[in-house]
């Protein structure tokens, strides 16, 4: 079986993000977004998802993290919609919950084609680091878009910032490595419609 690769960069006047993943890869990653704390979770995900993910972005962070941090997500989708394809023999489906100390969170992927972003969490303060909060839906949102797949998030319970949303990131690389599996070599997509839109 080949390799499922897709690349994809972006070039706004906000940002410059380039990505590269191997859907069959053991975890690699080289990441760099300015932000240690999110460059930290996206790690967690290509660990625990089994990917090999190359990205850097460039992003006006005297500003503020946001458009780094959304702009990644669209570009980390699209890298992994090229290398997903016409989504032939996979999954599609991937639903996994982690636990990290006190806090436990549950992750559940549709690669059906069709964006949808379901995400709630208990409050968490705002910052971890230099990173803010609040972008964490924000870069599930902007994946799930380009990438055109269903995401539900829930963190079910926690008290520490951290902690939930590291259970977050991994439980979303595990739910998407379940997702991705190849399962059969029938060339058909998992839909009874024949596409996946």
């Amino acid at each position: 079986m080949s390799l499922r690769t897709g690349k994809f960069s972006r070039m706004s006047a906000e940002t410059r993000v380039e990505a590269e993943i191997t859907l069959e890869g053991s975890g690699v990653s080289q990441i760099d977004t300015g932000i240690g704390f999110f460059d930290h979770m996206l790690e967690l995900f290509t660990l625990h998802g089994g990917f090999d993910i190359h990205l850097s972005c460039n992003g006006d962070l005297e500003v503020d993290g946001h458009h780094t941090v959304e702009d990644t997500g669209i570009v980390l989708g699209k890298a992994f919609a090229k290398a997903l394809g016409e989504r032939k023999d996979i999954a599609r489906y991937g639903t996994f919950f982690v636990p990290m100390d006190e806090s436990l969170a549950m992750v559940c992927i549709d690669i059906g084609g069709r964006p949808f972003l379901y995400y709630q969490t208990p409050d968490l303060a705002g910052r971890v680091g230099q990173f803010d909060t609040q972008l964490a839906e924000e870069f599930f949102r902007a994946f799930s878009n380009s990438c055109g797949i269903g995401i539900h998030v829930r963190v079910l319970y926690g008290r520490n910032t951290h902690h939930m949303l590291e259970a977050v990131f991994k439980a979303f690389g595990r739910a998407m490595k379940q997702a991705v599996t190849i399962t059969g070599n029938t060339g058909q997509v998992p839909s009874t419609k024949g596409v996946m839109d």
